[in-house]
């Protein structure tokens, strides 16, 4: 009999595991999809009616596929008769999951979580970063290996970005990235334009859409090289050949906590541990002993995240709002990032505290995670949200505006303090570093 299934998500790993798996498969049918979008786009104060369009989920759903608010799991499961729910997004506490298995067990249905079988098999070789929390560091790393890639080989290499479908899915199938005029014509978010916009200023072609099957069929004409930067700590989307997973010793243990960073880091070819230049030696070696704990035969690769600033001078003595990445201080989990980095390393005279200036949804944002201190995080999900965003950053008395995000902030709030750009690169330690594990595969990768 044909098994009913619903499929948590938050607009990304979600549609993968159902164009994948579930699109062509006659034994399941996909009832619905849940998502919980605060974890991506922020509250709501009203939920808006999706779908997944018929054109995007094939002939067997002429009707497409609803989305749904998780909150109505247990009601959804309920009345839709469903048999099999499934877990498909990212950077989730174990505990986390298994409450969410308990919900769907308790609603009287199956609970499980769909693995590698979702990769799709490339005709040209895969590079793989990915990470086991968000806010490791993936984007200096992919940035980096791109640029060696296309500067020190013959090459053509194309990025391939996790999803970040908020929009029109019919529109965003397949999503082509060449220049900084292309994240206009697409209108993307704050977050989709954090991380597009390094790759761009590199010179980077950057993919992204909602079926990455049709994304590898264009970018298998384009490329000789298919180099994959993931989302959160969530698996590579295509089979790689070499495959790089991040680690940041900030936050030590997480790598064994956190799904599916854990299995990121079980089938990882070598694992980076960032930040290092700012860690402690104790959490720096936390992370070692449990790679070879868990995975052996990676190799190691250690690095530092490299810090500077546009213009140092503004920043000494001067009072400043840390603005930071908006996911890696959400759900990501930490209280700091690169531009309270910054004002520490270049002499900032003090953080000011941007909550009680913040409106709307950002002073939401700080009700919801009250980890968050003196850092505002940079979140623009919504014309709304980013009015919100520069109206927090202007009702803030300080001399300078410290940009921790991977974008050029200036360009999208106009605000009358200058803003100064935080600029963060990875760097390695040691001689197990990009290049060499670059020639080490040089044969699968065809270089």
């Amino acid at each position: 009999m044909t098994r009913r299934v619903v499929i948590m998500g938050a607009a990304g790993r979600d549609f993968q595991d159902f164009n994948s798996v579930f699109r062509e498969d006659d034994d399941h049918e996909v009832v619905a999809f849940t998502q919980t979008f605060s974890q991506n786009i922020g509250e709501l104060d009203e939920i808006p009616e999706r779908t997944y369009p018929a054109s995007l989920a094939g002939e067997n759903y002429p009707d497409g596929v609803p989305i749904l608010p998780e909150s109505e799991l247990e009601t959804i499961v309920e009345e839709r008769d469903v048999d099999e729910v499934v877990l498909s997004y990212s950077d989730l506490s174990h505990e986390y999951v298994m409450n969410q298995a308990s919900r769907a067990i308790s609603a009287g249905a199956d609970f499980r979580l769909v693995g590698t079988r979702m990769m799709y098999e490339a005709d040209i070789p895969v590079v793989a970063v990915d990470a086991v929390r968000t806010g490791c560091g993936k984007s200096q790393a992919a940035r980096k290996l791109a640029s060696i890639l296309r500067e020190e080989t013959d090459k053509e290499v194309i990025v391939v970005r996790e999803p970040m479908p908020y929009g029109d899915l019919e529109n965003q199938r397949v999503q082509r990235f060449e220049t900084l005029e292309d994240l206009e014509r697409h209108d993307v978010t704050i977050e989709e334009r954090e991380e597009y916009e390094h790759h761009i200023e590199e010179g980077h072609v950057v993919y992204a859409g909602v079926d990455y099957e049709d994304i590898l069929a264009e970018v298998e004409e384009e490329a000789d090289i298919l180099l994959w930067d993931g989302g959160n700590n969530e698996l590579p989307f295509y089979v790689p050949d070499v495959h790089f997973v991040l680690a940041d010793p900030h936050r030590p243990g997480h790598e064994l906590r956190y799904h599916p960073g854990e299995a990121n880091l079980r089938i990882a070819d070598y694992v980076v541990i960032n930040k290092e230049n700012t860690a402690n030696e104790e959490d720096i070696q936390t992370i070692v002993d449990n790679v070879e704990s868990a995975n052996p035969d990676a190799g190691i690769i250690h690095a530092d995240s490299v810090i500077t600033v546009e213009d140092e001078a503004a920043v000494k003595d001067a009072r400043v709002l840390a603005v930071e990445d908006g996911p890696t201080l959400t759900h990501g989990g930490t209280s700091v990032g690169a531009a309270s980095i910054a004002a520490e390393q270049f002499g900032a005279g003090e953080v000011v505290d941007p909550r009680p200036h913040a409106v709307g949804s950002i002073a939401d944002v700080f009700e919801d995670y009250d980890h968050l201190g003196n850092v505002l995080p940079a979140m623009g999900y919504s014309e709304q949200q980013l009015a919100e965003l520069e109206q927090s950053i202007a009702n803030v008395d300080c001399d300078v505006v410290l940009a921790g995000t991977p974008i050029d902030l200036s360009k999208i709030v106009d605000v009358d303090t200058p803003i100064v750009r935080v600029r963060y690169e990875i760097e390695e330690r040691g001689d197990l570093d990009f290049e060499a594990v670059l020639e080490e595969h040089a044969d699968v990768l065809g270089l």
